[in-house]
């Protein structure tokens, strides 16, 4: 294997993180869900999770929605297709490099 051919070329860093990994598993799955969700799923604090959701919206990974639910207000999270294209190839570039390819 020549150099730049190892798939840790391919992790894309800016999922790389544990927090941001664990975002965009739980928006896969989900489509949208509200923001106090994911702060509880992945169990972090609100200023935390908005550093992380600002950097995946940045790149165009998740899309935020503002709104209201009985007078309240709400925030509302949803991956993206780019998103989702970025994570499925993350995830096979991690693969790749547990089999040892």
């Amino acid at each position: 294997m020549s150099r730049g051919e190892h798939p840790r070329h391919l992790l894309d860093h800016t999922i790389h993180s544990p927090v941001r990994l664990s975002i965009m598993a739980l928006l896969v799955a989900a489509e949208q869900t509200e923001f106090r969700h994911v702060r509880d799923t992945v169990e972090v604090s609100d200023s935390t999770l908005s550093k992380h959701i600002a950097t995946l919206q940045a790149v165009g990974y998740v899309t935020v929605h503002k709104g209201s639910v009985d007078g309240r207000p709400r925030t509302w999270l949803g991956i993206t297709r780019t998103g989702r294209d970025a994570y499925e190839s993350h995830l096979a570039a991690l693969g790749a490099i547990i089999e040892g390819s």
